[in-house]
């Protein structure tokens, strides 16, 4: 089985998409129909923006959604498909999307209004908690981080990446009361994350509560693939499943972790990451499961692929 990645915020770069863009006319096709689901020109976000444009989190969702897209175009029309697909937080859309539970235009309105939706939150949550933010703790995996957390005030484990890599969110005050336990339990650095919110954390009930009404205007069918979720780990059985499942990951930890151990189990014969940037093909590899996740987010990517198929 052939396995499908695609990345989340903080992949995003200028110029994103352009090659795929200028090579296959299904990207072209995808782009025609975005500016309408997304209320903006994403042509001159992508290509034209600057890092300053893409690192806001209401442009950044969107824009990463839609390179993802459009790298899965392109492997499709190198005649590259998956038997399932996962993607890292945002990520899960373009899944989704790949899975046959999403269409194109409804996963990018989806995100359009997450990216909207979070990027109001940051300020409201700043308003009543004070500063805010994630942070990213090496040295010691999931489990030790959840068990050093156990007692400490607004701050829980956020993006459970690899078996030394784990970011954390909250409030900067609740971050910097639990260096210490983390630091107890094995941790050897604690890195500020540049982030305007405390993404998958319960900080974050307040965009959770109102995608639930965005999502529930939006058509979710039945997977035709095996799609992972981040807050299960688990195969989605349905499209009602999934849709549930999207609202609840805004609060809860990405276990990616535990997904690519799931992803593992079913014996992939390959793997690709579809989008922007390299970050899910490095966690795999850190993973400690078999096999290689090869990028596939440029031209030049897809280049390598075939040479090594």
């Amino acid at each position: 089985m052939v396995v499908f990645f695609f990345p989340g915020q903080g992949s995003q770069f200028p110029g994103m998409a352009k090659d795929l863009y200028e090579k296959y006319d299904g990207v072209k096709a995808l782009f025609n129909i975005a500016d309408d689901a997304c209320g903006r020109n994403m042509k001159a976000l992508l290509f034209d923006g600057s890092a300053d444009d893409l690192k806001e989190t209401e442009n950044a969702q969107p824009a990463i959604v839609l390179a993802s897209l459009a790298a899965r175009e392109a492997l499709l029309a190198e005649g590259f498909t998956s038997g399932g697909a996962a993607g890292h937080s945002l990520g899960e859309y373009s899944a989704m999307v790949d899975a046959g539970v999403l269409t194109p235009e409804d996963a990018l309105r989806a995100v359009t209004a997450r990216g909207e939706l979070m990027a109001a939150a940051g300020a409201q949550i700043t308003s009543e908690k004070g500063d805010i933010g994630m942070a990213a703790v090496i040295g010691i995996g999931p489990d030790t981080v959840r068990k050093a957390l156990e007692g400490q005030v607004d701050v829980w484990s956020a993006n459970e990446n690899g078996p030394a890599q784990v970011a954390i969110g909250g409030t900067k005050a609740g971050m910097d009361g639990a260096a210490d336990a983390l630091k107890a339990a094995g941790a050897r650095r604690i890195i500020p994350l540049k982030v305007s919110c405390p993404f998958h954390t319960p900080l974050m009930a307040g965009p959770a509560e109102s995608m639930k009404s965005v999502l529930a205007e939006i058509t979710f069918s039945n997977p035709v693939k095996s799609v992972w979720s981040n807050v299960s780990a688990a195969v989605v059985k349905s499209g009602d499943e999934a849709r549930s499942l999207l609202v609840e990951q805004v609060t809860h930890p990405v276990r990616w972790l535990d997904l690519m151990a799931s992803i593992a189990e079913s014996s992939p014969s390959a793997l690709y990451e579809a989008g922007p940037g390299k970050v899910l093909a490095g966690l795999w590899s850190k993973s400690g499961q078999n096999g290689i996740c090869f990028p596939a987010g440029t031209v030049g990517d897809l280049d390598t692929i075939k040479e090594t198929k």
